[in-house]
Order: structure tokens, then sequence, then C-alpha cells
């Protein structure tokens, strides 16, 4: 096993970052950091590669979100914040490139320091950096929002912070922060973290905010007006402390005003965009771009239709089992829901069959598992864990296909097989225990979200045929959070985006820690010790081989476990917009993802 794996997703000067040792750490300032090796771009780099240096400012870029909101905080748990505000308005010490794997470079930081081992790790603040107020931002406000966030802010923050042994001013504009367990991925993620005023938040608790007090950060952008549940407004600063100083931000924050509308289902927003009330549309389902987009404004030439690569992960879509809930506690049951879902028939009718199947977490990427028996270092790390691993993580393990007909009997067959083997029998026209009890269960879905009541409708039809009646639940979105932060669910969509670099964010996707953790990420509530114990190889991994194996590792075990029952891919992204709003020739590796739009486009009538 080699890196040229990756060979095919660099461009210039990315192999180096890639293949290089990862034991390089330096004990001297840098401008940037990388997972492993060396940034690609040079101290004095003048702009990212995928930005546009000299692109005007001015215009607005209008874009549709289905469902409602009632704070304008995201970095708390209470409350539904529209999930852009976290990308739009906070800054923190250094910024990610989306055309590396995980490379960071300097934003709030002019510079970047680690110990030989990156068991510390010491940031130097830009003297320029100011919040939107014009207040300058200090190591006071970073040490303040880094404990803030990591005891009472969102749980995606208190991962990283229990890690932390402690976190000191070190100097006028400098901050370290040494780290209790070895991790090398923590010198990074500490450079990511969102910088919050200290001084606004005095006499205020910053838990129980909404929509009364919005934080103030540092960025190009801030909400200027809002309507709750209606629409956000943000607008661009002219006097932005970045401009001119910090080469990342060059080409970014082109556009003078970002609003985002908000409608009840994905018609009304489909709509509002056909007649030019939003300028901008990503489009998820190939059917409705390739038989839908014929609209005037298509035909005027007034919105153009982009077909963007990207070379990133599929990661898992689909609908993922509550594992927490007796009925999906049995792998064979998980199985048998995956044997059930005919696929084949629901992408026909979804999409034409014009988009592939998800295959695995990491499926479409070199970190995705492999056909066949489980070979090489791939194997040594699953063979430490036999106890955990379920049929297939070391054999193979793929998918059921259809024949493509609607009453799909192989997969009918092969279910009711697993679940007799699981104790479930169909009596009496229904499928039941040996108790008697009906063997049951709800599916959760948000109202709005058409494209997954389709999918759900075809599915329970499949299920009724053995025996099965599910109750199908459509909440809005205040309540879908609130029971989803809850795990009050049996089934429901899922959807979670995978990096070529996966790291610490891997434990709170399903980390066992985090499995009961109110508002986590483990919606399937999975705890298996070669999950927790793969993702720690992932992270203390000091060749891009191990890496690469291990992450190949956990897929297995993640695919294997039955979690999910997995819907189609996006290799593409589909972007209708205003001929007004454009975007650089050159596309990051990544493609379509957040640090691309808007943030690297900008507005020009012709």
């Amino acid at each position: 096993m080699t890196t040229e794996l990756f060979l095919p997703l660099r461009r210039i000067g990315l192999a180096a970052a890639l293949s290089a040792g990862a034991g390089l750490a330096t004990a001297e300032p840098q401008h940037g950091i990388a997972m492993y090796g060396e940034p690609a771009l040079p101290p004095d780099f003048v702009s990212l590669p995928y930005a546009n240096p000299d692109a005007p400012t001015g215009g607005r870029f209008v874009e549709a979100s289905v469902g409602s909101f009632d704070s304008l905080n995201p970095y708390i748990l209470k409350g539904s914040a529209p999930w852009q505000l976290r990308f739009l308005t906070g800054e923190s010490l250094m910024a990610r490139s989306i055309d590396e794997p995980f490379t960071l470079y300097g934003l709030l930081a002019e510079s970047v320091e680690t110990g030989p081992n990156r068991e510390w790790v010491e940031f130097t603040l830009r003297p320029e950096a100011r919040f939107s107020d014009g207040s300058p931002v200090t190591v006071e406000d970073v040490i303040w929002s880094y404990e803030t966030l990591g005891t009472v802010g969102h749980p995606r923050y208190h991962g990283f912070y229990g890690k932390v042994a402690s976190i000191e001013q070190t100097g006028d504009r400098s901050v370290r922060f040494t780290f209790n367990v070895e991790d090398r991925e923590l010198a990074l993620l500490a450079g990511i973290r969102p910088i919050l005023q200290k001084a606004q938040w005095e006499g205020l608790d910053f838990a129980e905010s909404g929509l009364d007090v919005i934080p103030i950060t540092s960025s190009e952008y801030s909400v200027t007006d809002f309507e709750a549940g209606r629409f956000v407004e943000l607008t661009r600063n002219p006097d932005y402390w970045g401009n001119g100083v910090v080469p990342f931000m060059n080409g970014l924050g082109n556009i003078d005003t970002l609003r985002l509308e908000f409608f009840g289902d994905e018609t009304a927003a489909f709509e509002a965009f056909k007649i030019g009330d939003v300028n901008t549309n990503r489009e998820f389902n190939v059917a409705r771009w390739e038989g839908q987009y014929d609209f005037p404004m298509v035909e005027s030439g007034d919105v153009v239709l982009s077909v963007l690569p990207h070379s990133r992960p599929s990661g898992m879509t689909g609908f993922v089992m509550n594992t927490r809930k007796d009925q999906f506690a049995d792998w064979r049951v998980r199985q048998a829901m995956i044997e059930v879902f005919n696929f084949e028939f629901i992408n026909e009718a979804m999409t034409g069959s014009a988009q592939p199947r998800i295959t695995s977490y990491f499926s479409n990427s070199p970190l995705g598992m492999q056909p066949g028996p489980a070979e090489g270092r791939v194997r040594e790390f699953l063979e430490m864990y036999p106890d955990a691993l379920l049929p297939g993580a070391l054999d193979g393990y793929a998918l059921p296909v259809s024949d493509g007909t609607e009453r799909n009997r192989a997969g009918t067959g092969n279910a009711l097989a697993l679940l007799e083997e699981a104790g479930w029998t169909i009596q009496d026209g229904a499928l039941k225990n040996a108790d008697g009890d009906d063997f049951t269960f709800e599916i959760l879905l948000e109202t709005g979200a058409s494209e997954n009541q389709s999918i759900i409708d075809m599915y329970v039809q499949s299920l009724e045929r053995i025996g099965v009646n599910p109750t199908i639940s459509t909440v809005d979105g205040a309540q879908y959070k609130e029971r989803t932060d809850a795990y009050d669910f049996d089934m429901t969509y899922f959807r979670r985006g995978l990096s070529l670099s996966p790291g610490n964010e891997q434990y709170l996707y399903w980390g066992s820690e985090a499995a009961d953790t109110p508002g986590g990420r483990n919606l399937m509530g999975v705890q298996n010790e070669a999950i927790d114990g793969l993702i720690n190889t992932l992270l203390t991994s000091e060749s891009q081989d191990d890496f690469v194996a291990a992450t190949r590792a956990l897929d297995r075990v993640l695919t294997t476990g039955r979690y999910v029952i997995p819907i189609y891919q996006w290799n593409i992204s589909r972007i209708a917009h205003s001929k007004n709003l454009h975007y650089p020739d050159t596309m990051p590796l990544f493609g379509d993802w957040p640090g691309w739009q808007p943030d690297v486009w900008w507005y020009e009538e012709d």
C-alpha cells in the first residue's frame, strides 16, 4: 500500500503534502500547518488557488432553506439556528483550505508553532485582528471562547476541550494549548474553533441565548436583519479588518448581501427560485435537474446550470436505525431492513437510475474499504478486535442488489430468513415474536422533506410485504431537532459528509462516549470498541499508509454494522444560479463544500 492512491486527487504541490512523513513538525513559527507533511502553499502566497483575488465586490446572494429557525447562536445546543451562520459569521485562529486534505493557514493568528510531537501548539494573534464592533481580538477572548464552548457550548466542541490539559497566555498576543493525550490532530483542531467576544457575554447566559443576542464575531459578515423563521440577512463589512492583511481572505467575501430565505417545503423553495426571489439553488435530485430546469429564466439564459466535480468521499446518506431501541439492537434485523429496501427500484423512480448507490462511508475515495476479504495492514488492525466485528468485516461485505422489479422477491426472502433467525416470523399476516408482539417502528421525518417522504412511501410498501407496518411521523423543524437531540426516534433521515482527512469528528459521529450525549451526532447509538480503537489509530498514525489502512478498517466496521440504509451518492454537485453570480475556473479538491459558496463567488452583471 502506498500513497500513490492519492495521486489522482492532487494538484501541483499537493503530492508533497500527502506523502511527506508525519514527524516533520517544527518548533518554529509557521504560516500554516498540515496534518501530514507541509502546507502546499508557501509563506508568501497571495491567495488560495481556487479564489479570485481580483473579484469585484457588491451584489446579493439569496439562498433558500427548507424549515425554520428560532436562534441566531449556532454555537450552543439550545434552539435551531441556520446552519450556515457557523460558517459565514465565525472566524478562527486559522482557516482550512478545501484544496488539501487537512491544511490550515493563518487567519486571526499570524503564525502557528508546535512541539516536536505536537503535544502542544502555540498561536500568535495578528495585531490587526478586530471584532465587527472594532474592538481588538485578544488572547483573553481566545481563552474565554475555548473554555466557554468546551463547557457550555454545543457538544461538538466538548470532545476537543476534554483533551486540553491547559491553555495559557505566553505573550501579549500568543496563546499555548497543551494536550493530555497523544493525538496529532489536536494541534490543528485548536486552530479552527470560533473566537467570540468575551465582553459581550458578561452578565448573560451564553447557553440560553437565542434570538435575543447575536454573537459578535470578527468575520467580514454580520447579521443585520432577520425575521424569526422567515429570513436572515447578513451584510459585508467594507472595513473588515482582514482586507489586505490575510492572504487566505484575498478573493473571499466578495458579495455585499447574503440572504437566507426559509420555506415550508421543497416545492415552495423551488418556485421561489424559478421566479427569481432566490438566485441560487443546489439540486440533489438528478431527475428533477434533467426534467424541471426548463423554466423561462433558464431558457432566457438568466439562470445558469453548473455541474461541478469533486474528489471527496461519498459520506453516508440514508435512513439510520436507532440501536438504542430494541427493534434494531440485533444486526440481523438491521440487515433485513436493508434487504427489504429496494434500492434499484427506488433509484429508478427517483433519479432514473442516474445516481450510483453509496456503498460505504468512504466510498468514492481511496479511503473506502476495498472489495473482498480484508488484507494486509487493514486485516491486522481489524483482528485486534475479534469480539467487536460483525459478519463481513473480515471476509467482505456488499449491499444487496435487487432485480429492479417492484416486488424484490430475493430481498424479501433474505429479509424473512434473517428475521426468523432473530426470532421474528409472520403470524396472521403480521411479523411477530414468540410472545405474539408485533414488530413495528416509527419513521421520523421533517416537514417539507418531500424527496425523503417519497422514498419512505416506497419503502413502506416493501415492508408491508414482510408483515411490518411502520408509523410515519412528520414534524416541524423545531420538533424534529428536539426529538433527534433526545434520540427519540426509531428510524430517521441521516447524512454525514466525510473528508479526505477524517479525525476527531469521527468520535462525535460514532464514538461510544457520544452515544448518550444529548444533541450528539451519533444518531445510531453505536458503542463499539473496534470503532473507538480504529479512530484512535488513525489519529495517532505516523505514516500515511497506516492512516489509510486504519480508515479502511473503520469503514468496514461501520458498513458491516448495518446502522444506515444507504441511498444514492452525489459525485458531482449541481447548482443552478443567476447569471450574475460567478465562481473561479479552478475547483478545489473538495468541490462544492463549506468554504466555496458563497465564499469565493462574486456578483457581476453583464
